[in-house]
């Protein structure tokens, strides 16, 4: 058993950890340095080895007589713009090694790995059932790592369901913003689903073990974060629609008001514009042609509010 550091003399970004046969090579942040060690001292081919510096990889799995390629996509949630985004993993998996590639953003593919470095009894579990035991422990955590981002979204919903009523707020921005996060979620997780289910019988030549029931339970609990996707997105949509019913509701009610107003001042502005005009008219030069004037205004709109108030307008 060895724990091994690639020479610093090749500056090569690259770790590996050794439990008997297996090697487990962890490169964060790959270059062209690292695939080209790769493609010197395994059996990979060029083009397979560009595709791990390509920006984003459409997950995927790729056949080859000794090894296989694979490209999995798991949520990552960045605090700075609040957004999930795809974080990338790339593997290539034979009988006695294992290669990941990733930018470090898969925090418990990192600390599995850490994990594995410093602790022997860590090595021992996860290497002793072959590479393809290894793979299915990095990708069950990965998976189970998707349900804290799920709470976090639920959280974010609860929150959004208590000030839903408080139309002054800026709840239609929470509400796009975690519209925006599902379908990104979604969007990540649609083409894993079909991935992961699939994957079970290909590295079956990789691990000495039945590993049927592992993949089956990392696929059901697939399944439940889709489902609950599902459930989340429906919840945001009738949100939204109760947003959208309560600020028109209030809008109504405003126009509702002003409308009201309106139609009380325009019978005044008749009686002022009438009383206006230079030409005579009764009660003009009456001492009392100012308060007769006002009289029949508060007249006016007495009788105007008194309709109103019946028609239960106001």
């Amino acid at each position: 058993m060895t724990t091994a550091k690639v020479g610093k003399e090749e500056q090569l970004n690259l770790e590996t950890v050794t439990w008997g046969e297996l090697t487990w090579v962890n490169i964060e942040g790959p270059t062209e340095l690292e695939t080209k060690y790769l493609a010197k001292h395994y059996p990979f081919d060029l083009l397979v080895l560009d595709d791990c510096l390509s920006r984003i990889e459409r997950p995927k799995i790729d056949e080859y007589k000794e090894y296989l390629f694979l490209v999995f996509h798991f949520p990552v949630f960045r605090k700075e713009v609040r957004v999930t985004a795809p974080g990338q993993l790339s593997v290539f998996i034979g009988d006695n090694y294992l290669v990941t590639l990733h930018k470090g953003e898969l925090k418990p593919l990192v600390k599995l790995f850490k994990e594995c470095q410093i602790d022997k009894e860590s090595r021992q579990e996860h290497f002793r059932y072959g590479s393809g035991y290894l793979l299915y422990q990095i990708i069950d955590r990965l998976v189970d790592y998707c349900f804290p981002i799920l709470n976090k979204i639920v959280a974010n919903i609860e929150q959004v369901e208590d000030n839903i009523f408080d139309v002054k707020g800026n709840i239609i921005r929470e509400i796009s913003m975690l519209r925006r996060d599902i379908i990104a979620f979604r969007r990540i997780l649609w083409p894993m689903r079909a991935v992961i289910a699939s994957l079970e019988p290909k590295i079956r030549r990789f691990s000495n073990m039945d590993m049927g029931v592992y993949f089956g339970d990392t696929v059901d609990h697939v399944d439940r974060i889709w489902d609950a996707l599902d459930e989340y997105k429906e919840v945001i949509e009738g949100l939204n629609d109760t947003h959208d019913s309560l600020a028109a509701s209030h809008t109504n009610q405003t126009m509702r008001i002003v409308t009201i107003i309106a139609t009380i001042l325009l019978p005044l502005s008749v009686v002022a514009s009438i009383y206006g005009m230079n030409i005579p008219l009764p009660l003009q030069n009456s001492p009392y042609s100012f308060l007769i004037v006002s009289v029949i205004m508060l007249t006016i709109i007495g009788g105007m509010l008194l309709f109103f108030r019946r028609k239960h307008l106001i």
